[in-house]
């Protein structure tokens, strides 16, 4: 997977950037078809916002959050992308069941 982290106003630090693979990292382990992510992180004023794009096979995943501290919502974007993708990976899975049930009631 490759892995595209920037920021918006503000400095990616190695705590920063190792926070944000430790965490993404759980998504390689849940599908192996990901081609892509694009993390972007952007301080507001008091807020704190973290977007992620995964790109899957044939499809686009987006989360975002935004709170008072960066690795908070680091952390929420990434459950969020990950439960998205457990999402994806069901709706794959699940027609291939569906299929093979019609076929054995036949």
């Amino acid at each position: 997977m490759q892995l595209q982290l920037s920021g918006h106003h503000i400095d990616i630090t190695d705590a920063l950037r190792t926070h944000v693979e430790s965490k993404l990292d759980r998504l390689e382990r849940l599908y192996e078809n990901i081609t892509g992510l694009n993390v972007v992180l952007c301080v507001d004023d008091a807020e704190k916002k973290a977007e992620g794009t995964l790109l899957v096979s044939g499809n686009r995943l987006h989360a975002q959050a935004v709170e008072q501290d960066m690795y908070a919502s680091i952390d929420t974007m990434a459950e969020k992308l990950v439960a998205q993708l457990r999402k994806h990976k069901e709706k794959q899975s699940d027609h291939h069941q569906r299929e093979a049930r019609a076929i054995n009631q036949v």
